[in-house]
């Protein structure tokens, strides 16, 4: 579970390195193996599951809600109780402790589910995140929430004993889509998501197999109807390595001078791989290799050459294949020469920090500059350079993304920096420090 808090500090720049590594599991899949094998008939079962915070919260929170789910050896088995069949104990509190996902999906499973009152909280973190949209479709289900016009943890749900499915236009938010879709698996009749603009599958991925539930129409938009009370069927899913935490290790071997990286079974979905189509598109020498296919999801390998490239222009199109890369995304176009501009990028501002802002005081302790609007970013890239006479500190922000940008950021170019709660990183990542000791980089651990 959650680590003991400890920041860590970097003095020195990495050197070159010709490494193969393997990166922590993905995390979307994990958490929505849980989730969806939970409300699943009989007995599924995940493996190589990313053994991180947030998915350790998702199990807590789902044997709090009756659902039995053991570990033998390295294998999870999850005996599903079947659709609205989850139950709660009187004043039951649910802790989805940092995870957005964990909170937004099974919130959207427990508001078709007839019969619940519970109260529902995150950390300092979730907590300051704004879950309007959220709960307004779950009011269409039928789902109130109190107090009433508080759009922010902690909550109490009260769940619609009679959920009638509803019509959603998705944006690109696949949590939200994910939510309407998990909601209206047990609701009364269809719900019918039409997609304005693509997002991640990955719930719809695990759910396809199970015809009589899902049928997913592709054209100019994708159309996804869910047939309400239906039986799901158990599932056996095997979770590849996430592609946000390898982008980190990408960004850093990109950077580095006469390095190589092999990084091995990474999931490789087209609405995951933004990160890599916007840095390939602009010189970046990076090939995907022994592609393949198990349980609907695409995955291969991913080969890394450092190289110069242009400055980056991200259009807003990038901004949903490739969220939770932006911060890393910034600190790629801190140190290449030139100006780099990204589009589309408001939905940063309600991430675990306004990653924004942060990312802007951070580069700017180290003298680049940026400019900034509610919906774009323009970075004045320096290219590679020492900065080990300067000083990077970077605060309490409970924000994995940043803190890893931070650190690859300050392995590159040497600045002295400080980084305080590292221990955020394991909500996502907690390989992450191992794996960056493999490739060379120095640093020390203090309380």
């Amino acid at each position: 579970m959650s680590k003991k808090s400890f920041n860590v500090e970097i003095r020195k720049n990495i050197g070159p390195y010709n490494k193969i590594i393997k990166v922590d599991s993905d995390k979307s899949i994990s958490i929505r193996s849980f989730l969806i094998g939970a409300i699943s008939q009989n007995i599924s079962t995940v493996k190589n599951v990313l053994e991180s915070d947030d998915v350790f919260s998702t199990i807590k929170c789902l044997k709090n809600l009756g659902v039995k789910i053991l570990k033998r050896k390295k294998k999870y088995y999850i005996y599903g109780k079947g659709l609205g069949s989850l139950f709660s104990k009187k004043n039951l509190q649910l802790d989805f402790g940092n995870s957005g996902t964990l909170a937004r999906l099974l919130i959207g499973i427990l508001s078709t589910t007839p019969n619940l009152e519970i109260k529902m909280k995150g950390d300092t973190s979730l907590n300051k995140r704004n879950m309007k949209k959220l709960i307004l479709l779950m009011n269409e289900f039928g789902a109130s929430f109190l107090p009433k016009s508080r759009f922010y943890f902690p909550l109490k749900l009260i769940s619609s004993e009679m959920p009638i499915g509803i019509k959603y236009f998705a944006g690109v938010s696949a949590q939200l889509k994910s939510a309407v879709l998990l909601a209206g698996l047990n609701a009364y009749g269809i719900t019918t998501i039409i997609e304005n603009e693509k997002s991640r599958d990955h719930t719809e991925n695990m759910l396809i197999k199970n015809s009589q539930v899902l049928k997913v129409k592709k054209g100019k938009k994708k159309l996804i109807n869910i047939f309400g009370k239906r039986f799901l069927a158990p599932m056996s899913i095997n979770v590849p390595g996430d592609p946000s935490s390898a982008a980190f290790f990408t960004a850093l071997t990109l950077l580095n001078k006469k390095s190589f990286l092999k990084i091995k079974n990474v999931g490789l979905n087209t609405t995951r791989t933004g990160f890599y189509q916007l840095l390939k598109k602009h010189g970046a020498k990076i090939n995907f290799i022994n592609i393949r296919k198990e349980n609907n999801e695409v995955r291969g390998d991913i080969i890394v050459n450092s190289c110069k490239i242009k400055p980056i222009k991200a259009g807003s199109e990038y901004y949903v294949k490739a969220t939770d890369e932006y911060p890393i995304l910034f600190v790629i176009a801190a140190l290449t020469k030139g100006i780099s501009i990204f589009k589309g990028i408001q939905g940063l501002a309600n991430k675990e920090s306004n990653r924004i802002k942060e990312m802007q005081k951070i580069l700017k302790q180290i003298g680049i500059k940026s400019i900034s609007t509610k919906n774009e970013i323009k970075i004045y890239g320096k290219g590679s350079f020492n900065a080990s006479s300067k000083r990077i500190a970077v605060p309490i922000l409970a924000d994995h993304r940043i803190y890893m940008s931070s650190l690859i950021l300050a392995v590159l170019t040497g600045a002295r920096t400080k980084i305080k709660n590292f221990e955020t990183v394991f909500t996502s990542s907690p390989s992450f420090l191992k794996i960056m000791k493999t490739l060379g980089a120095k640093f020390e651990i203090s309380k």
